[in-house]
């Protein structure tokens, strides 16, 4: 027999498990863009690249599949070919894909992160840096 403890005196219950993992989902809109790609649309991609891989190692052998995912080996000359075709074609397209656009992200957030500041506070900065350093003051003690 299930019993669910009572609330707490002077307040809202705390929040159920499934509430927990709800909010926490719904967390992941407020992660950079590329975080919630991956963890949203990436990771079916990234799991479809891992099985297809997975597959080809138990067909193909986990040698020739690495060699045909980079184009050292064609896929033509292993059996079977069609799978090994599909793992030519995620190996020739969607991982240079994927590497792109991640370095593409960070370049594009280290550009912005730059061009968010004011020329004048730039300018500032640059006048400050380039101002000989002053003198440290002087001892009162006359030695």
């Amino acid at each position: 027999m299930s019993h669910e403890p009572s609330p707490p005196p002077g307040g809202p219950p705390p929040p159920r498990r499934r509430q927990r993992l709800r909010a926490r989902w719904a967390d992941r809109h407020a992660l950079p863009q590329f975080g919630f790609w991956l963890l949203s649309r990436g990771a079916v991609v990234l799991t479809v690249c891992g099985v297809l891989y997975a597959l080809n190692g138990f067909l193909i052998g986990w040698a020739d599949a690495y060699e045909v995912m980079l184009g050292i080996t064609s896929p033509a000359g292993v059996r079977p070919q069609w799978c090994a075709w599909l793992l030519s074609l995620m190996g020739w397209a969607v991982i240079p894909a994927i590497v792109g656009a991640a370095a593409g992200y960070v370049i594009t957030e280290q550009i912005k992160a730059h061009h968010a500041r004011e020329l004048s506070d730039v300018l500032s900065e640059l006048r400050r840096l380039a101002a000989p350093p002053s003198s440290p003051p002087a001892s009162g003690d006359g030695s």
